[in-house]
């Protein structure tokens, strides 16, 4: 299983960067995991077009037979035990999985559609930086419950 990250934001800060560079060294060897930022469409003519066009980008980029996960607000609230199963589950189906993060304006409907599934990681609204950093820590934590690491003691 290949995991891939697509998000729809610019350049994230040096913090976020430093962050998810952190979780992606400690999977390192243990999941395959991909980062991809998709440039926002802020010159669409208003932000229904600009939600589309950014959900077109990442729809064209998906690996073939890629498991699409949207996060979304309005998605499924998994614990990290769901979380850990839901790992478990596309690393037992095998292929490409991406879990995409959506531009400042959320996901096009058409995206939604596509998705396989919808996962909310808060009712909260989040900024892109710091949602790329807590999927990459839960990631981390789901695997550590999998795999009886000390990191996950809940």
């Amino acid at each position: 299983m290949r995991l891939h990250l697509y998000c729809v934001a610019r350049r994230p800060p040096a913090w976020a960067t430093e962050a998810g560079a952190e979780y992606l060294k400690r999977l390192t060897g243990s999941l395959d995991i991909r980062a991809r930022d998709f440039t926002p469409q802020t010159g669409a003519a208003g932000l229904d077009q600009q939600r589309e066009r950014e959900g077109q980008s990442l729809l064209k980029a998906l690996p073939n037979d890629a498991w699409l996960v949207a996060l979304d607000e309005r998605g499924a609230d998994w614990s990290t035990a769901q979380l850990a199963v839901r790992l478990d589950a596309w690393r037992a189906r095998g292929g490409d999985v991406v879990l995409a993060i959506g531009g400042a304006e959320g996901h096009a409907p058409t995206l939604r559609t596509a998705a396989h599934e919808i996962w909310s990681l808060s009712k909260l609204t989040l900024p892109h930086a710091l949602v790329r950093v807590i999927v990459l820590e839960q990631l981390y934590r789901a695997w550590s419950v999998l795999h009886h690491h000390p990191y996950h003691r809940a």
